[in-house]
Order: C-alpha cells, then structure tokens, then sequence
C-alpha cells in the first residue's frame, strides 16, 4: 500500500467508503460492466439484462426475472474479503464513519461494518409486494419459480433497486449527510458511470479524495491520490 495513503487514513478521523460491485469480484461476486461483467454475458438470454432487472420487466414477467435473479444476483455462499474487513477494522478505529455501497451482496455487515448505507437495496431483504410481510434471503433460495407470500399468496420481491425505480430517499439523505460531514473520501470498485448513485460524492467537500480503481474514472483529475490496483490488497494492511 503506498505510504501516501497511509498517512491520509493516520490524518483523517472522519473517512466515508464509497464503494461499488469492483469491491466485491474478491469474493467470487462478478461485477456489471467489465470485460468480463454480468452485462456482457448475454448467451441464452432473450432480453438485454438490462431489461430484465427492470421494474416494468419483473411484473410483467416473474418467472424470467427470478432465473436470471438467481443464477446471476444471489452469491449465498460469498465471504467478505480483505476489502470489507479492513473497512470494518478502519471503522472499529473510530476512524471510518459510513460505507455508502452500490452492492446488494450484505458483506461489509458480514465483515462487521455496522453504518453501511445500501444505495441499491439488499438480496437479504425481501417482502410481498400485496401485504408487506418480509422474508429473508433464505426464503428467496428454498424457493423454486415466483416466490409466494405465506399469508396472502402476493409475489415475493426482493428489496432491491430495479431499473426505473428510484432511490430509497431516507438512504440519500444519510449518505448525503455522511458525505457532507467527511474529511477524506476512498471511492473504489465503481466505475462512476452510474446515476444518480454517482452523483453523491459531489456532496464531500473535504480534504482528501480518494480512487482506488483498476480503471480510471471521470473523477480522477479531482483525486488528491488515484491508486491503480487491486482494492482488497490495497486495504488489507488495515485489518486490525
């Protein structure tokens, strides 16, 4: 890790995490939009992925939205990685005070992270879209076709972000608030492309930003330090 950073995170007391699906790859979750993404692999698939993690497209078509969701969104067996530990630790140092993430995955809680702001929604969080009952991850996985609700038979969705959705207003105003009150912001595995996720890190009017990317981003002529390489390693050595 360059010793640049290092001297940042000994200054700073006040650090947000603003992270996307790059933070994840480690531990066996594909990311959207590389070479190798989620979006590019579309054999055997009639609709662009697009279009089927819309909310237009699950109601019109469960049963299509739930194979995709399932082969491709849910990694029950993931663990949290270098990454998310070491951000757990930063946070137990009363150094780091939020992670606002782009994931659905739940492994920076996993890692022992308590204040994550979930921008996009959780896989482990689902509910009946008739009477509200919530279920867990595990009911999602023991399920075969539509999940159904046990009390009102309503379809089962998970509490995600689809396509055509907007934000969850009360998560904006948190991250919105963390941002604004941070002295060093560390932006990782995001491409920055997409909004209105993207836009927040307008709201950080501190010291130090952050990139820790494999590949450049539109914010990088604003970073006080751009790291190219591999954000598991690169936060490995603050793993307490």
């Amino acid at each position: 890790m360059a010793p640049a950073l290092r001297e940042i995170v000994a200054g700073s007391s006040a650090i947000v995490f603003f992270g996307g699906a790059g933070v994840s790859t480690a531990s066996g979750i594909p990311d959207f939009r590389s070479a190798d993404g989620l979006y590019s692999q579309t054999t055997g698939l009639h609709y662009p992925p697009e279009q089927v993690l819309s909310h237009s497209f699950f109601f019109a078509h469960p049963e299509e939205f739930y194979a995709y969701y399932r082969a491709n969104l849910l990694h029950p067996e993931a663990q949290p990685n270098q990454a998310h530990e070491g951000l757990a630790s930063l946070e137990r140092q009363g150094k780091l005070t939020a992670v606002v993430t782009q994931n659905i995955d739940g492994l920076h809680q996993a890692a022992g992270s308590h204040t994550v702001w979930e921008l996009h929604g959780s896989v482990h969080r689902n509910y009946c879209v008739n009477c509200g009952r919530q279920y867990g991850l595990d009911t999602i996985l023991a399920s075969t076709g539509v999940p159904k609700c046990d009390d009102c038979g309503g379809i089962i969705r998970p509490d995600v972000v689809l396509y055509e959705e907007p934000l969850d207003e009360p998560v904006i105003d948190a991250s919105v608030r963390a941002l604004a009150a941070a002295d060093t912001l560390i932006v990782s595995g995001t491409s920055l492309a997409v909004y209105p996720a993207a836009g927040l890190i307008g709201y950080f009017h501190g010291r130090d930003l952050v990139l820790i990317n494999k590949d450049p981003t539109p914010a990088d002529h604003l970073a006080t330090m751009v790291i190219h390489a591999p954000i598991a390693e690169t936060l490995a050595e603050f793993i307490d």
